[in-house]
């Protein structure tokens, strides 16, 4: 929400240093992507732009010997492109080697990053909210509780398309690692499994979950949003929610692997690294409660190194 985009390096016992940072977007960033090699960021935001950062320049200028006049133009982001509203989520697209970005404006675009113009411009029926993809697999999440799924050898063509039994907002997505299907968090406190297959539709399912009960009055139950979504390499998932809690899920056996300790603050997003050996997550208010719940906040990244049993998949056994 400062308008920064911070670039950090973690070693394998977890500590961090902070690389490198640009504040060019005008309004708070929404959404971040690396290219397939890392040498790129993109980001997306409220003031409508889709901004590309060489990270190698970037980091190479920020040496005590680079001219402060190249440092400061290599630590600045380019504008790749627009959206007519705010890029909520941008994606980037191995094998078509393009960024894909989605807007409350409807649409879905597709850039490659050797342009400034959009390569492919789709409209969607509603403003885009969550997306997540894997190889050829891309799903959208949208107002109104609409998905689409599309194959990206396609992707001017909707494949599949859906309205969750989700009683209210999508928040969060994230497809499996199978590449089978995704889930879908929302706003009440719910988790969505989906597959793409029509044969597998039948394993759909539905689970609460980010609900505390109230010790005074077991009649009542405080329902919080599914703020993220992660699949760990192994394909189990975590969740994190406005309730402060991360927990871990085996969706094949329908389980909960591990609710971890409460955090001060809300969980606005979480991510397994690549290896999946590390959880990051971040602490930020998600203005939830509103205005009046808003003091003295804390904004933090964490790290979690993950032990096997917190994501490793059991046998078959309900929630």
């Amino acid at each position: 929400w400062d308008n920064r985009v911070m670039v950090w390096k973690v070693q394998d016992d977890g500590t961090t240093s902070a690389m490198t940072s640009h504040s060019d977007h005008k309004g708070p960033v929404l959404c971040t992507t690396f290219s397939a090699d890392g040498a790129r960021l993109f980001s997306g935001g409220s003031d409508n732009a889709l901004r590309m950062w060489d990270l190698g320049r970037a980091l190479s200028s920020s040496t005590e010997t680079a001219p402060a006049a190249a440092a400061a133009a290599a630590a600045s982001a380019s504008i790749l492109g627009t959206h007519a509203k705010p890029i909520r989520t941008i994606k980037f697209c191995t094998g078509m080697n393009l960024v894909a970005t989605g807007s409350w404006d409807s649409t879905l675009k597709y850039w490659d990053p050797r342009t400034e113009k959009a390569s492919l411009s789709v409209d969607i029926p509603e403003r885009v909210y969550a997306m997540d993809s894997i190889d050829n697999l891309m799903v959208v999440g949208m107002a109104g509780r609409i998905v689409h799924v599309y194959d990206l050898r396609k992707p001017k063509k909707t494949f599949k398309s859906e309205t969750m039994a989700l009683k209210n907002q999508i928040r969060s997505l994230a497809c499996f690692p199978d590449k089978t299907g995704y889930a879908v968090g929302s706003v009440c406190g719910r988790v969505a499994i989906s597959y793409v297959a029509p044969q597998e539709e039948k394993k759909n399912f539905i689970f609460k979950c980010h609900r505390i009960r109230q010790p005074k009055d077991k009649s009542r139950v405080e329902v919080y949003s599914v703020n993220s979504i992660s699949f760990h390499p192994l394909g189990t998932f975590a969740t994190g929610g406005s309730d402060g809690f991360i927990t871990t899920w085996d969706k094949d056996s329908k389980q909960r692997l591990k609710k971890f300790g409460a955090c001060p603050e809300t969980i606005s997003s979480c991510a397994f690294n690549k290896k999946g050996n590390m959880l990051a997550y971040a602490l930020s208010y998600d203005w939830s409660r509103g205005m009046s719940a808003y003091e003295n906040k804390t904004n933090k990244i964490c790290l979690h190194l993950v032990v096997n049993s917190e994501v490793s998949p059991t046998p078959r056994r309900r929630y």
